[in-house]
């Protein structure tokens, strides 16, 4: 199916372009959160006709998010869980529970946003994680989990 990207969607293009994609992601995922459209003749011209104040939207969430990127970056949050003697942990801490301690610190983050490569954390220790503000903003903090002896 032929869309057009009405902001930039990672691993498949900016603002604007043209792009094929399956028709079960298009209608599913890109259309429904409103970022994308059916590249018809009529979207074409609607979207050249919007095109300025679509930038101008994109431009204000990436120095949104760049301003929060900044005061976020570096940061440490403190998550204490239960664990054992040998400092393993007895469940584990989730992007679910580092997006819930940032919202608490004033930062107010969703769990999708928070990218842990490795799989949740289950030791106790300094752990390093990106937050992704934006397509363009990510953001190194450290997570520090404190282990509470049952």
């Amino acid at each position: 199916m032929q869309i057009i990207l009405l902001e930039k969607v990672v691993n498949l293009g900016d603002l604007g372009a043209v792009v094929k994609v399956k028709d079960g992601y298009a209608r599913n995922f890109l259309i429904p959160q409103r970022k994308a459209r059916r590249a018809t003749a009529a979207a074409v011209a609607e979207f050249e006709s919007r095109r300025a104040d679509l930038e101008k939207a994109a431009a204000a969430k990436l120095a949104a998010a760049q301003g929060q990127g900044e005061k976020l970056s570096g940061m440490t949050v403190q998550i204490s869980q239960k664990s054992g003697v040998d400092g393993r942990l007895f469940g584990s801490v989730t992007n679910f529970d580092i997006a819930e301690a940032l919202s608490k610190q004033g930062f107010p983050v969703e769990k999708a946003q928070v990218r842990m490569p490795q799989g949740p954390l289950k030791i106790v220790g300094d752990h390093p994680v990106a937050v992704a503000l934006h397509t363009d903003v990510v953001v190194d903090i450290t997570v520090s989990v404190l282990g509470e002896h049952a």
